[in-house]
């Protein structure tokens, strides 16, 4: 719960909490917190417990903090059934920039033959040969 609350601000909200309140009351004050804690919490955990009951057996398993985007996508994430790691381990993201920069640059990987075509690839920097003729047909202003 205080996970983040450093010794230094400890002790300052000691001292805070002794000059608010007195050196007096502050015991009566502190139990006053707890039991109030304590009854939410209850409160809570009776609630949650109510739902659980209320959305049937099916449900027994649910808990609330999945309900939370990021732990559940972590779950879903780290589910062995979706067969994640495996697209994971085999993708090469080094492998696969090093193509795509070879095809940008028009140079072929150590890999692939030297005889122009590069294994497969689509070279993006040359232009389509001309042919002798014009493929598109020719422009019909009757037929707009």
């Amino acid at each position: 719960m205080f996970n983040d609350v450093g010794p230094l601000e400890l002790v300052t909200l000691v001292v805070l909490a002794v000059l608010v309140f007195g050196p007096d009351k502050l015991p009566k004050v502190v139990q006053d917190v707890m039991r109030t804690i304590r009854k939410i919490r209850e409160f809570s955990e009776s609630a949650k417990q109510d739902i659980r009951n209320e959305m049937g057996p099916e449900f027994k398993d649910f808990e609330f903090e999945d309900l939370n985007p990021k732990t559940f996508l972590r779950k879903q994430l780290e589910n062995e059934d979706l067969g994640l790691k495996e697209i994971r381990n085999g993708f090469d993201l080094k492998k696969e920039m090093a193509e795509v920069t070879d095809a940008v640059h028009s140079r072929e990987s150590d890999s692939s033959s030297g005889s122009g075509a590069s294994g497969g690839r689509v070279d993006m920097t040359k232009k389509p040969e001309e042919s002798g003729h014009d493929t598109r047909p020719p422009f019909d202003a009757d037929a707009t």
